[in-house]
C-alpha cells in the first residue's frame, strides 16, 4: 500500500503534459499489437485445449441451459454438463483403446504362427503357383528375424503410445478445466467479446451465428462421414466373411473421427493377415474397397456436407479443412473452416459497410 501511495503521490505533483491525441493513439496501438502478439505467444500451446474445449462448449450449451433451469446454479449446471460430456466422451476413447491394444497383443501370436515354415508350406501345397515366390521369399527374406524385429518394433510402438497417452490425458483435463469456465461464464464472456470488438450488435450477433454453424457444421459432418466409413468397412468384412464384421465396424468408424487415423488402421492389418492365409482375392478386394471407397469418401462427401450448411462452395471447404489440418494439426478440421467462416463474414459486414457509405444512384456524394 505504501508503494501504492508513492506512485500516487508522484502523479498528482508532476507536471507531466500527455501527448497530442494522434501521438497518444499510435503509441497505444503498437502496444496493442505487441501485447498481442505477446499473448499470442503465450496461449500458443493452450491453443488446441481452448479449440476443443469451445467447440464441446457449443456443443453442449443447451443441455447445460436445461440443466441450469432446474438446479439454478451456474457452477452445478456447468459440473453436471461436464460430468455428461467426460461420459459420452471418454467411454469410446477408452473403448476403442482397449480393443486396438489387445488386438495388437492377439496379432502378435497370430503372425507368428503364420511366418512359420510349416504354414508356408501347406499355403504353398494348397498354392502352387506361388512357389517362385516362395523361394524368393526364403532366400532374401529371414522370416524369424523379421518377427523378432516386428517384436521389438511394436514394444517401442507401445512405449511411444504410453508416452502419448500421458499427453493426452493432460490435454484432455485442460479441454476440460476450460470448458469448466466457458459453461459457467458463457454470458460474461459473450459480452466482454461483444464490448471488445469493433462490431455493432447486430454484426457481432452474426459472427457469433457463424461460429456456432460452424462448429455444428463440422462436427456433424465428421461424425456422420465417420459413420459411413465405419458401415462401409464393417460390410466389407461381412461379405468377405471376417470375424466380428459389426464391432470392428464400429471400432472403424470411430477411428474415422480422429484426424490422421482412420479406418485402414484395422483394415491394413486385415488386408495382410489374409494374404498370409493365402487368401489374396480378398486381401485385394479389402485393399481396393479399403483404399478407393472408405478411404476417399470422406474427401468427397464431407467437404459437401459442411459447406452445404454454412453456405459455402465444397471447394473452398474442403481448402479450408485440408487446409487447417495441415497447418495446426488434428484441431485444424475445426479451426480451418472456423476462420474461413469468420474472415467471410468480416468480409460480408465490410462490403455491408462500404454500401451504406455510398450515396443513393442520383445523389451527388457530401463532402
Amino acid at each position: 500500500m505504501g508503494f501504492v501511495r508513492i506512485l500516487s503521490e508522484l502523479s498528482l505533483s508532476s507536471q507531466h503534459q500527455p501527448l497530442p491525441q494522434r501521438y497518444s493513439t499510435a503509441v497505444m496501438t503498437i502496444a496493442l499489437i505487441f501485447g498481442v502478439v505477446l499473448c499470442y505467444r503465450i496461449l500458443e500451446p493452450f491453443i488446441s485445449s481452448l479449440v476443443w474445449s469451445l467447440t464441446l462448449a457449443v456443443l453442449f450449451a443447451p443441455a447445460e441451459k436445461r440443466i441450469r433451469r432446474s438446479v439454478r446454479s451456474p457452477g452445478l449446471s456447468a459440473a453436471i454438463t461436464l460430468m455428461l460430456c467426460g461420459a459420452i466422451l471418454v467411454a469410446p476413447i477408452f473403448f476403442v483403446s482397449r480393443a486396438l491394444i489387445n488386438e495388437i497383443i492377439d496379432s502378435v501370436d497370430l503372425i507368428g504362427s503364420l511366418l512359420t515354415g510349416d504354414h508356408w508350406q501347406q499355403l504353398e501345397r494348397k498354392q502352387p503357383w506361388l512357389t517362385p515366390l516362395m523361394d524368393w521369399l526364403s532366400r532374401h527374406l529371414d522370416l524369424p528375424q523379421l518377427l523378432n524385429s516386428a517384436t521389438n518394433l511394436l514394444g517401442e510402438w507401445s512405449a511411444g503410445v504410453v508416452q502419448v497417452s500421458i499427453t493426452t490425458i493432460i490435454n484432455l483435463l485442460l479441454i476440460f478445466y476450460f470448458l469448466f469456465y466457458l459453461l459457467r461464464d458463457q454470458t460474461r464472456i459473450r459480452h466482454a467479446l461483444a464490448r471488445t470488438m469493433p462490431l455493432t450488435g447486430d454484426e457481432f450477433s452474426v459472427l457469433a451465428v457463424r461460429v456456432v454453424n460452424t462448429i455444428y457444421a463440422s462436427v456433424y459432418g465428421t461424425v456422420a462421414v465417420a459413420l459411413l466409413q465405419g458401415f462401409l468397412a464393417g460390410l466389407m468384412f461381412w461379405f468377405l466373411g471376417l470375424p466380428s464384421p459389426v464391432f470392428w465396424g464400429v471400432i472403424m468408424g470411430l477411428l474415422a473421427i480422429v484426424p490422421f487415423l482412420g479406418a485402414f488402421i484395422v483394415w491394413v492389418p486385415a488386408c495382410i493377415l489374409l494374404a498370409l492365409n493365402g487368401q489374396w482375392v480378398s486381401a485385394i478386394a479389402l485393399a481396393i474397397w479399403g483404399t478407393v471407397v472408405v478411404g476417399l469418401i470422406d474427401n468427397v462427401i464431407y467437404p459437401i456436407l459442411v459447406g452445404r450448411q454454412l453456405a459455402m462452395h465444397s471447394m473452398l471447404s474442403f481448402i479450408a479443412i485440408v487446409g487447417g489440418l495441415i497447418m495446426v494439426g488434428a484441431h485444424g478440421i475445426i479451426l480451418g473452416p472456423l476462420i474461413v467462416s469468420l474472415s467471410l463474414g468480416l468480409l460480408e459486414i465490410w462490403r455491408s459497410r462500404i454500401d451504406l457509405e455510398k450515396p443513393p444512384p442520383g445523389q451527388a456524394p457530401s463532402v
